[in-house]
């Protein structure tokens, strides 16, 4: 017979954490990474009505973060109330409740960079920055265990969080957990309404950056920096149509909110120094478009960086650079500072400075970069090539928008 090990597992007050937490508690043989595996293998308590004791497998605790200390609409803290339903959970699971604090860490490491972001122009991405700072920083400094794994996607593929865990350290990975791994969230559910932790089971899933919620996003970026009003211009004939509060409001593919305007237009580039929108009259119109961009010095998660990428300085490999969108096929060219060059085989919308790039090859997920720099767009691109035909030197080609051979 084993031992059992000792787990900490974060509880947010919801289903999947729940759950995560029942795996845990009922056989210790359960999935160490978030891969399609049958690993527990154990049956669910049988029928909703079901009392049997679950069987020990990890000595588990269960653990809430409380990252932003606000109140809702009502004047009811919804973190308390996220408290007090993880506390019923462990309840059920007759496991050690315990609760954390990194307020103060949220606000310096995760808020404060988002501000930051906005606040130069581009589009941050909160989540995966929390994982990284406070997650597994934080609260992984607070419970610590393990072995090494690769980052492997998940079974259920609109669920999977490899997107938002591709900043995470190796470190850190290898002394986690992840139970739900080999589940789609139907079974979650499932398990969940079989034993009793029916409070949790039909909370709405918590979508999109915590501390906005259901406030108006403008309004409330507009309580932390100072409005820098501007002008909507045409891409096309640069005319203008409007104003906005400020060029850092607005991402790329975003419809924009022009008064008196009937047809949509949308975010196509941003203009910095004279706080000017760029927008265009389409949601696939060509300035939209583009095939090429470089990140930051990408974290990578299993090899820094992989054998294949370091041999032969090109490596084909999938990526993205939104949660559940369809995995693009791309090259990587690998610079010497660390940095990549992402060719998209096929040129990709709205793609947004300060978003980051996460790298998929056979199922697994490679690490991710920061998006620092765009190449051109496909409409700047057909200005060009109508430029060239009509100048009667030729054609010409400016080397420093694609990444050396």
């Amino acid at each position: 017979m084993l031992a059992a090990r000792h787990v900490v597992c974060a509880l947010s007050g919801g289903v999947d954490s729940a759950v995560a937490a029942l795996l845990l508690r009922r056989r210790g043989e359960a999935a160490v990474r978030p891969a399609a595996r049958d690993a527990w293998g154990s049956e669910p308590a049988g029928g909703s009505g079901g009392r049997r004791p679950l069987r020990a497998g990890y000595q588990v605790t269960g653990v809430f973060m409380k990252n932003w200390d606000s109140l809702d609409e009502h004047g009811v803290c919804t973190a308390d109330r996220d408290c007090e339903d993880a506390y019923k959970v462990c309840q059920i699971l007759d496991i050690p409740f315990h609760q954390v604090s990194y307020v103060k860490e949220y606000w310096n490491d995760v808020f404060s960079d988002f501000l930051n972001e906005y606040e130069r122009g581009r589009t941050p991405n909160p989540d995966i920055v929390c994982n990284k700072h406070i997650k597994f920083s934080c609260f992984y400094h607070y419970a610590v265990d393990n072995l090494a794994v690769k980052l492997l996607q998940a079974a259920d593929s609109f669920k999977d969080q490899t997107f938002f865990l591709s900043q995470v350290s190796q470190d850190a990975l290898r002394r986690t957990i992840f139970p739900l791994g080999g589940l789609t969230k139907d079974f979650v559910k499932k398990i969940a309404a079989e034993n009793r932790l029916h409070h949790v089971l039909q909370k709405k899933e918590s979508m999109g950056i915590c501390f906005v919620g259901k406030r108006n996003f403008e309004h409330f970026i507009l309580q932390y920096l100072q409005p820098r009003p501007g002008r909507f211009i045409s891409i096309e004939d640069n005319t203008v149509l409007g104003t906005h509060k400020g060029w850092f409001l607005y991402t790329l593919g975003q419809r924009a909110k022009i008064s008196g305007l009937r047809e949509p237009w949308y975010v196509v580039e941003k203009d910095a120094a004279k706080g000017d929108v760029l927008v265009a009259p389409r949601t696939d119109h060509p300035a939209l478009y583009r095939d090429l961009l470089r990140t930051s010095r990408v974290h990578w998660i299993a090899e820094e960086p992989p054998a294949a990428l370091v041999r032969d300085k090109m490596m084909e490999c999938h990526f993205r650079f939104r949660h559940q969108m369809a995995l693009v096929p791309c090259v990587l060219t690998l610079n010497q500072d660390g940095t990549v060059w992402v060719t998209a085989v096929k040129a990709v919308r709205a793609l947004a400075l300060g978003q980051f790039a996460v790298f998929y090859k056979g199922g697994e997920c490679l690490g991710s970069g920061k998006i620092l720099r765009l190449g051109p767009s496909a409409y700047t691109l057909q200005k060009g090539r109508s430029r060239a035909r009509a100048s009667p030197e030729g054609p010409s080609e400016d080397p420093g928008l694609r990444p050396a051979p």
